[in-house]
């Protein structure tokens, strides 16, 4: 087997599939990646079990078709050493030797049989098939990736949630304190449909995607294949039934409080310096258009008040929030300006843009911490 290929593409391509390798998995083989030459393309491929993640890449030349799995690792560190130019590939089918040859000098490197490596789930032939637009699909995972949970006992909760329906299609995720639900017009189900997309293979696809073009989602009731730009993945499907999310979203918060957003972040960095290292706790006390933000550690005796205009209509309320949950929200809400919807201090915030984006209606929900005053 022999083929040549283009350095500077096979070492980013590379990079991008090698994100899927788990380096504390036990099974060796799993540390490489399988090369697999079909006439003038060659594809790479990378699992942890789960996840599989393959793109394609055009060869220079190649003498047949063939496949060998080499160590990613390896390969990754030989090749970022490269400049730009044609690498050849020189295999031995029967001892699995491959020879990297490049302009002043060559590697040679132990591969192992392909036939061992682990081959991705098919998908049943009725799955379902939806074309997302990519930027669409896009904003929907990167605003609810950092709201999945990490709870064992409840698994469902471990991703984002896709809810395709008839009218729009819905990104949410939830962790039990916050959530986040973005709503979109911009693509509509034929029929309604679900899927929960674990949080791993979902960050690696963030990181892969772009928001130009269209995102194939093709799932069934185990698994779910999605195909962007240059590149496949196919993962294995969280299951089980998703919570109601829109029956944990107040239906009225009648108090209202708009504020610029990078103002109330950087106070809120500010004050919750001096909160409790063990709750992050911090109160929000909004009166006759003026927010004070003030937190409290006894067991250090530290303090810290900041005050800050804001537009407020509603009765004067104290709501406490954990700083970091409130931080990560407004970190990943749009625009300049938000709103934070308020019912009791015993009730969820609601945190929404002033002005949502077109075809958009995206919603942030924080849990409040009880006040001891």
């Amino acid at each position: 087997m022999k083929f040549s290929v283009s350095s500077s593409t096979l070492s980013s391509r590379l990079q991008a599939v090698s994100r899927v390798i788990n380096p504390k998995s036990v099974n060796p083989i799993l540390q490489d990646v399988l090369f697999k030459t079909e006439g003038n393309i060659l594809t790479i491929v990378a699992s942890d079990n789960d996840t599989t993640l393959e793109t394609t890449v055009e060869l220079a030349e190649s003498d047949g078709n063939a496949q060998i799995a080499l160590p990613a690792k390896t390969m990754l560190d030989a090749l970022k050493e490269i400049p730009e130019q044609p690498l050849t590939f020189q295999i031995d089918d029967n001892t699995h030797e491959t020879i990297v040859i490049y302009l002043n000098g060559q590697y040679t490197i132990m591969g192992h049989d392909a036939d061992e490596y682990p081959q991705p789930s098919v998908l049943a032939t009725d799955a379902a098939v939806h074309t997302i637009p990519a930027n669409v699909f896009s904003t929907g995972i990167t605003r609810c990736l950092f709201a999945v949970a990490e709870d064992e006992l409840r698994p469902v909760m471990n991703g984002v949630f896709i809810d395709l329906e008839t009218e729009y299609t819905a990104f949410v995720a939830s962790d039990g304190h916050k959530l986040v639900c973005d709503k979109t017009s911009a693509y509509k189900s034929s029929e309604r449909a679900s899927v929960i997309l674990p949080k791993r293979p979902t960050s690696l696809l963030k990181s892969l995607m772009g928001n130009e073009g269209d995102v194939t989602l093709t799932f069934d009731n185990r698994s779910a294949m999605i195909a962007v730009s240059d590149y496949r993945m196919v993962c294995r499907l969280i299951e089980g039934r998703y919570p109601n999310y829109n029956s944990v979203i107040p239906a009225n918060n009648p108090h209202k409080l708009t504020i610029d957003r990078t103002t109330l972040i950087s106070a809120l960095k500010r004050v919750s310096v001096f909160s409790p290292a063990s709750s992050g706790l911090i109160k929000l006390r909004v009166k006759d258009n003026q927010l004070v933000i003030s937190t409290q550690d006894l067991d250090f005796s530290t303090s810290a008040t900041e005050t800050l205009s804001c537009q407020y209509e509603g009765a004067p309320m104290n709501i406490g929030f954990k700083a970091g949950f409130l931080i990560d929200i407004l970190s990943n809400t749009p625009g300049q300006e938000i709103v934070l919807k308020l019912a009791d201090p015993s009730r969820a915030g609601v945190v929404v843009p002033c002005e949502q984006e077109e075809n958009d209606d995206l919603l942030m929900l924080l849990m409040p911490m009880v006040l001891n005053d």
